[in-house]
């Protein structure tokens, strides 16, 4: 017997087919980036820089990482967020990337979210 899936397992499919059938496409075209890929929690915000073809994260960094943990107050406000955009596009343009493909994840562009892509841009990273 099939078993109902929840709203937040659709979300989750939904959303990961979205991303492959974008990837797929980028692949076609010769168009390969890595993806910058954002997680919020109530707490805290991450941001890594994924190499989908070869599988490995080229750059990371969160609000849990001791360079921001002295700078910003709390890991939940929107400072944080633009903080912890400045310094993964540091960290990317160290690994030598420069072009990514924003991932915002099942996460909607504003906020936060949106603080961590402005905060990357003036870092340096494009997309």
């Amino acid at each position: 017997m099939t078993q109902k899936l929840t709203s937040a397992q659709r979300r989750t499919y939904r959303t990961r087919n979205k991303i492959r059938r974008v990837n797929i496409q980028r692949n076609a075209n010769r168009d390969v980036r890595p993806r910058l890929s954002v997680h919020r929690t109530g707490q805290q915000i991450y941001a890594q820089i994924i190499d989908d073809l070869k599988g490995v994260t080229l750059a990371a960094a969160s609000t849990l990482d001791k360079d921001l943990k002295e700078k910003v107050k709390s890991g939940a406000n929107v400072s944080a967020a633009a903080e912890v955009g400045k310094l993964v596009a540091a960290r990317a343009k160290k690994a030598g990337v420069e072009k990514v493909v924003f991932d915002r994840g099942r996460f909607v562009y504003h906020g936060r979210v949106k603080a961590l892509a402005e905060g990357a841009r003036e870092g340096g990273l494009q997309f």
